[in-house]
């Protein structure tokens, strides 16, 4: 005997087949899974059957978000609550490394902005985004500080700036600011940052109160982390080459794979017969003033890992020579608060000794010169040196982006390190 359903279903499928042939007619319409009524029409689905298949519904959607894990570093970088700017704010400008972005910086500018609240405005650089990296180090300090202008022109209140750069961004952040040296946001004074007259014959006294200024504002803290003061070229500067002569010369010959950057870093770029940039911002020339304006800052920092990073050394990082390190077995945290500081050096310069002569210097291309021009240069200027250790964290193979706290998530043990640029911040 059949079922009404099944003879509901015979008559569809014949009436639909006298008018179209029969060919999709079943394949439309399936009421074997509904409930019919005495006439055979299909009736409304019940409550019950309708929460049934919403479950199954749910259930489906669940299984699938098994496959993609949600950590709570891995969600949308949305933005966090800031407060109201205060009259004299102080802009803090963090900057990415290679391959990096704004996104970097998350939980560094969350803290500070935790801390300070509105007596700071807490900006992460956009300009140079992961590819963009490649670029070069010149090309990335432009961009840099027409953002930082730009910043500027947007929050006329700050009165006093400072930068914190993270591996290639501490050299892009160098770039920048001689590029910002002595110069303000615009053409024209502000009511309270824009100090910058306009450029007519006129002013003159308005360029003068400008000239140990960056952007038209006070420089406090010039902030560096894990960068490659001294590039990357030879003698263990990158630690993963382990210090064999033939993966650093390998190294060397094949920089031109990240683009500009690589050559700027391994020292290999020769522009117009001219020395490698990382060279010439170790000098003061005529158009940019590179050491004039590291100089204006009224402290300089240099966070470096000591071990474990595998991308930067800790000569390079820390801007000492080799044979001036600390030896490590001397070394361990003292301060419970900051149990991955291993050992702070107050503001100290290096005793001048007797200059080459620039044309001497610039037809050196020896590495060991390089860096010992470089270094002699950098380190007449005072600077706090912070050195790391992540020997006792399982996070350790990261040093690189956690004395950084890149990702929260696997990066967490640099945090006391962020909390140590906090609480030594010059407001």
């Amino acid at each position: 005997m059949a079922t009404p359903g099944s003879e509901v279903e015979a008559t569809w499928e014949a009436s639909d087949g006298a008018g179209n042939g029969g060919s999709e007619a079943v394949a439309s319409i399936d009421v074997r899974d509904q409930t019919v009524d005495p006439t055979g029409k299909p009736m409304p689905k019940t409550r019950k059957q309708q929460q049934t298949k919403k479950k199954k519904k749910k259930k489906r959607t669940k299984s699938k978000s098994y496959c993609l894990p949600r950590f709570a570093c891995m969600r949308s970088d949305g933005g966090f609550d800031m407060e109201a700017e205060v009259p004299g704010a102080h802009l803090i400008v963090m900057v990415n490394g290679l391959i990096g972005s704004a996104r970097d910086w998350r939980f560094a500018a969350k803290q500070f902005q935790k801390h300070y609240g509105g007596q700071v405005v807490v900006h992460r650089s956009r300009s140079n985004p992961c590819r963009l990296t490649f670029d070069g180090v010149d090309i990335m300090g432009q961009r840099l500080a027409e953002e930082v202008k730009s910043v500027v022109k947007q929050h006329p209140t700050v009165q006093k700036i400072s930068f914190i750069g993270h591996s290639l961004g501490g050299l892009v952040t160098r770039y920048a600011v001689a590029k910002l040296y002595g110069s303000g946001p615009a053409s024209e004074p502000t009511k309270v940052n824009g100090e910058c007259g306009s450029e007519e014959p006129g002013n003159h006294h308005l360029e003068d109160k400008n000239t140990d200024k960056i952007c038209g504002l006070e420089p406090v803290n010039f902030i560096t982390s894990a960068t490659p003061h001294l590039g990357s070229r030879g003698h263990k500067q990158v630690p993963m080459f382990c210090g064999f002569n033939s993966l650093e010369s390998l190294a060397v010959h094949t920089s031109g794979f990240l683009g500009r950057t690589g050559r700027h870093l391994f020292l290999t770029d020769n522009d117009d017969g001219k020395p490698p940039l990382l060279l010439q911002m170790a000098n003061d020339s005529e158009d940019i003033k590179f050491i004039s304006a590291l100089k204006s800052f009224k402290r300089r920092v240099a966070y470096a890992n000591a071990q474990f990073d595998h991308l930067v050394g800790w000569s390079t990082s820390s801007l000492r020579h080799w044979n001036n390190l600390p030896k490590r077995e001397h070394l361990s945290a003292n301060n419970i608060k900051y149990p991955h500081i291993i050992r702070v050096e107050g503001a100290k310069t290096t005793s001048s000794e007797k200059e080459d002569s620039s044309e001497h210097k610039n037809d050196r291309r020896n590495t060991a010169d390089l860096e010992e021009t470089m270094l002699r240069s950098l380190t007449r200027l005072s600077w706090e040196r912070v050195d790391v250790s992540f020997s006792r964290s399982k996070q350790r193979v990261f040093a690189h982006s956690t004395i950084q706290v890149k990702t929260q998530c696997i990066n967490s043990d640099g945090e006391d390190v962020i909390q140590h640029m906090i609480d030594n911040f010059i407001l």
